[in-house]
Formats: C-alpha cells, structure tokens, sequence
C-alpha cells in the first residue's frame, strides 16, 4: 500500500514542478518560448494521466473533509489525525467515568435496596447472580 502512496507523491511532486515551469514560461511570454510552452502543456497533460491512474488504484482510501480544511487554512494535516484522536481518548475517559459511576450507583443501590427490601433483593440476587454487597 505505501509503494502505491509514494508513487502518486513523485507523480504530484513532478506535476507541482511542471505547473510551476509553465507559470514561469507564461508570466515572461515570448513568441520564441511557444514551443517550450506547448511541451510543457503536453507534460501536464501526461502528469494528469499518470495521477488519474494512481487514483484508480487508491479508489478505497476515505480523506475526512476535515483533513483537506486543514490543508486549506495552511495547517498540517497531521495535526488533523492527533487532535482525532486526542478527542477520541478524552471521550473514552468520560465514558469511562460514566461506566465507573454507574456500577458505583449499582452497588450502592443493591445495597440500599436490600436493607430496605431484603427478601426481594435476596430474591433478585438469585435471579441475577451478583453477589451480596460487602
């Protein structure tokens, strides 16, 4: 899979490098460079072929939209994939907190439900299995 990411990287690396020779050959235009111009389009055609063809073979690779904002506003995109997964891991611990919350509740509520209702909790407790509080 990286030997197909790096070959569409030279393909967008030579076709950045030709767009930029054909800026130049365009922003000081001379009758004489028609030549050169017109190669230098026929390189850009070729390049939009060759990244075509790249593309076909990464047709299943998924780029949040996020990421190419991030491009667009100048940042790497990389800190795209780290502040993912810092929000994942900070929404695990909150999760976390919540399932330790909740079976603290549990145990507190079987507790205080079986000095209250002890013959149902007994009951309870020998449909569900769990053990008597300590």
């Amino acid at each position: 899979m990286a030997e197909k990411f790096d070959n569409l990287e030279e393909h967008l690396e030579k076709f950045i490098e030709n767009i930029r020779q054909l800026g130049i050959i365009v922003s000081d235009f001379q009758p004489s460079s028609q030549t050169g111009l017109n190669q230098k389009l026929n390189f850009m055609i070729t390049g939009l072929q060759d990244i075509e063809k790249c593309r076909q073979q990464l047709h299943d690779i998924n780029v949040p939209l996020e990421a190419f904002e991030y491009i667009d506003q100048g940042r790497n995109p990389q800190l795209y994939t780290k502040e993912c997964l810092e929000r994942a891991l900070a929404k695990n611990e909150q999760v976390k907190g919540k399932i330790d919350t909740m079976t603290k509740f549990k145990s507190l509520l079987i507790s205080e439900l079986g000095k209250v209702f002890p013959e149902e909790m007994t009951k309870y407790k020998a449909i569900h299995g769990d053990d008597p509080p300590s």
